[in-house]
């Protein structure tokens, strides 16, 4: 197994920004996004990474921006580093299969939830007041159950901490009635589009989050999309209502620290070889059922 790529160098590149995973840099008109192993829970940061998780990453959401370009628009240009500026061809040992050429877009500042199933957040809202994200449902949902329709609940973004989940009212006073009305729209079509295609390869995908921009006007889906990173991906096999489902992402990271007498807060403990190599294999089984193929 090769080793983590949990720090991203390319001197002589300009960076916007540096996220818990990605790295990102200015290329004037154009961003590239670098996908690196680094792995995070309870919004901290590990020590080590895990190996190819980037690439699985990335890969996964090339793979979305091609099977719904349909429905939306994107912001990917090319995954293909021989197509890159002449600049970043002597990085491209580290750039290979872990980075996208982006355009630009004006960033909207709304995180674009969409949930099929109650857990999480929204099992424990459910299950204190019959609402998610303030909405009303009907009684008798059990843990993990299946949505009679995806619902969007919105949240604002956070540079530092936590996302604040808000009402969709609140998000027109920010963006404007008619911007969120596409938004809901379509998130919820990209949600039923994708999750339809997951589970016929045995793949439940519960929930997941997406980010929009505008490009010269035109609302266009950006950065990761319906990775195991982004959205709760549970096998469709072993699924059952009223327990919390297995997950085909961070579980055994997050399973593990839940056993150590660490407060979550940095700095965070290294994570064993046994959590990693567990922790790879999941990713990678996502992408093979995915896909269909094997991560090269």
């Amino acid at each position: 197994m090769q080793a983590a790529h949990t720090k991203i160098d390319l001197p002589g590149i300009p960076k916007f920004k540096s996220g818990k995973v990605r790295e990102i840099y200015d290329l004037g008109d154009n961003y590239l996004f670098v996908a690196s192993d680094r792995i995070s829970a309870f919004d901290c940061v590990m020590p080590n990474g895990i190996p190819n998780k980037g690439q699985v990453l990335n890969t996964i959401s090339k793979f979305w921006f091609g099977q719904t370009n349909n429905i939306v628009a994107n912001h990917l240009i090319t995954t293909d580093v021989d197509k890159f500026p002449a600049e970043l061809q002597a990085h491209r040992e580290i750039l290979e299969g872990r980075c996208m050429l982006v355009r630009k877009a004006e960033l909207l500042p709304i995180e674009c939830i969409v949930r099929g199933y109650l857990i999480g957040s929204g099992w424990k809202e459910y299950s204190q007041s019959g609402t998610i994200g303030g909405m009303p449902l009907r009684a008798g949902y059990e843990m993990a159950g299946k949505l009679d329709e995806p619902i969007f609940t919105p949240s604002t973004k956070a540079d530092e901490g936590h996302d604040e989940n808000i009402s969709i009212d609140r998000t027109k006073e920010i963006i404007g009635e008619e911007l969120t009305n596409q938004l809901i729209d379509v998130s919820i079509r990209l949600y039923k589009f994708a999750a339809d295609y997951a589970l016929d390869r045995g793949i439940i995908i519960a929930d997941t989050k997406f980010e929009f921009g505008l490009i010269d006007g035109e609302l266009t889906l950006v950065d990761e999309v319906l990775t195991p990173d982004s959205s709760r991906f549970w096998p469709a096999e072993t699924y059952a209502t009223g327990r919390s489902p297995l997950s085909f992402d961070k579980q055994f990271v997050r399973d593990y620290l839940e056993t150590l007498d660490w407060d979550k807060t940095p700095p965070a403990p290294e994570l064993p070889e046994d959590i990693v190599v567990k922790t790879r294999a999941k990713y990678l089984e996502a992408y093979r059922m995915l896909t269909g193929e094997e991560l090269d």
